[in-house]
């Protein structure tokens, strides 16, 4: 029989608080699936799961508390607009919204950085020749270049280790949280990821 009035808004009330129970609990990876399909409910779990960790990355490479928060809302509404492109075959939900987060940090300071340095180029008389300049910005390119495909040769495992370790900062206790992983684990996923990256790279790590 057909629900009608109080019944049927009684039964809607039971099914939104279950979906959004249902939300709450779910993982992360679970939760950015529905996030591409709009669902709000699932990014306020999100929001809920992973906010933290996003500033505590982000202070550790900003700083500055007021420009962290900044950064930590633009890499969520980034999650909300990009979900859609989250791939669970290269590495965790956790993992993909904390490079994002490393990303935006490093080029929030880096474009701090560049104005620092305009307003000193400004000040001085004389300026350093433009090849030097443009040698040390093509060798820096070179060598990110380097890196981001000596990553690409660990498996999963390793590279969300070294990822957050090396370039989010975490210690490797913290890596074993974050993964939910045991420390010894996390440790052997290092070693075995920087061996790698030591052979690829043909240098010492």
């Amino acid at each position: 029989m057909p629900l009608t009035g109080p019944r049927r808004a009684r039964s809607q009330a039971r099914q939104g608080a279950i979906a959004s129970a249902d939300a709450t609990a779910s993982s992360p990876d679970d939760l950015l699936v529905l996030i591409a399909r709009g669902d709000q409910r699932a990014f306020e779990a999100f929001y809920g799961q992973v906010a933290g960790s996003v500033l505590g990355l982000v202070r550790r490479i900003v700083r500055d508390p007021a420009q962290s928060e900044e950064v930590t809302q633009e890499v969520l509404v980034e999650v909300w607009r990009t979900a859609s492109r989250f791939d669970p075959a290269r590495g965790s939900a956790r993992s993909w919204v904390l490079a994002m987060a490393h990303r935006r940090a490093v080029d929030r300071v880096r474009s701090a950085q560049s104005a620092v340095d305009r307003d000193d180029r400004a000040g001085r008389d004389a300026r350093q020749p433009a090849y030097d300049e443009v040698a040390e910005l093509v060798e820096s390119r070179l060598e990110q270049e380097q890196v981001r495909r000596a990553l690409t040769t660990l498996t999963q495992l390793q590279r969300e280790a070294v990822t957050l370790a090396y370039y989010g900062g975490y210690t490797y206790r913290e890596v074993a949280e974050l993964l939910d992983v045991p420390l010894g684990t996390v440790k052997t996923r290092l070693r075995d990821g920087l061996i790698r990256l030591r052979d690829y790279l043909g240098v010492e790590v």
